[in-house]
């Protein structure tokens, strides 16, 4: 059983989640951490992961590194996402199996289900459909990462669990404009309106998808309740049922922010899914639930972003 003085194997720890979780875990005592920079270790070499695996001797491995953007960066960089994402996953969940590690948590998304399935959406709702197609090779990448846990699972008898959970933000998102998600960009646009007083904020699409949202350190939190709680399920949703369109968080943001501005859509733009919010009931029973208030973790976010921006 994983406990404070097991050697985890953190990677992504400079990304939005992967930093989140790193807080927590020094934050709860755990001292073993294992982290490497991108430019030294490249997740994609499969050699390089499996020797560095086996070398640190790891006791778990959570997997927070990815290729992730919003709708544009999905779209455009088809290949890309669905190659490094493949590439990452492959080597670090393989390379766990060849160093005899039993204990991994592999990060995914909401994206992996159905673009029209049932809402609010349950784990068993996976392949029971067609995917979004601006983010289809994500998530079929996403979906091979689940599937390859599982497999391990049943023929290794190895415990790696897979999380997805709904739209994340929080310190350290991406705030490029043609690459990050809906949230960290409606934060970007609403402040560039507000130093440079402009009266009117465009934004891509309709703004009516619904959309539920969960500040990262909750995510971080389920991360490690996870990796040290016993499960019979190894497929598991992660999300605060705090759902709003895009126009309402648009609103909500400039509000909070205290910012005067109007809204225009862009319906050129695509939308991308029109509903996806999780069936986190799994998670539930096993005690884990969001907690962070969503104005406060706007606040944190902003101010995160103007110490960086």
């Amino acid at each position: 059983m994983i406990n404070k003085k097991s050697k985890i194997f953190l990677t992504g720890h400079n990304g939005l989640v992967g930093s989140a979780i790193l807080k927590i875990l020094k934050n709860k005592g755990y001292t073993k951490i294992i982290l490497i920079e991108k430019k030294k270790l490249d997740l994609r070499n499969q050699l390089d992961v499996i020797n560095f695996i086996k070398k640190k001797k790891p006791n778990a491995i959570i997997n927070a590194a990815a290729k992730v953007g919003g709708i544009n960066a999905n779209n455009v960089f088809k290949a890309e996402f669905i190659y490094d994402n493949l590439a990452i996953q492959n080597n670090v969940i393989y390379g766990s199996y060849l160093a005899g590690v039993k204990d991994l948590l592999f990060l995914g998304s909401s994206c992996v289900y159905p673009r029209d399935c049932p809402q609010p959406i349950k784990e068993s709702y996976l392949l029971s459909g067609p995917l979004e197609k601006t983010n289809e090779p994500y998530a079929i990448a996403k979906i091979a990462g689940i599937k390859m846990c599982e497999s391990f699972n049943f023929q290794y008898k190895t415990n790696y669990k897979c999380l997805m959970p709904c739209n994340t933000f929080g310190p350290n998102d991406n705030y490029n404009t043609l690459e990050s998600h809906f949230f960290p960009a409606l934060i970007k646009k609403i402040h560039e309106a507000k130093v440079k007083n402009k009266k009117i904020v465009k934004i891509w699409g309709s703004g009516m998808p619904l959309r539920e949202i969960m500040y990262v350190d909750d995510l971080a939190r389920a991360c490690l309740f996870f990796l040290t709680k016993k499960t019979k399920e190894s497929l598991i949703n992660i999300g605060s049922s705090y759902e709003k369109s895009i126009l309402e968080y648009a609103l909500l943001i400039a509000k909070t922010l205290d910012v005067k501005v109007k809204f225009e859509f862009d319906k050129r733009k695509p939308d991308g899914t029109p509903r996806k919010i999780l069936n986190s009931s799994i998670a539930n029973k096993y005690g884990w639930r969001s907690k962070t208030e969503l104005k406060q973790a706007i606040l944190k976010t902003y101010s995160h972003y103007l110490k960086l921006y």
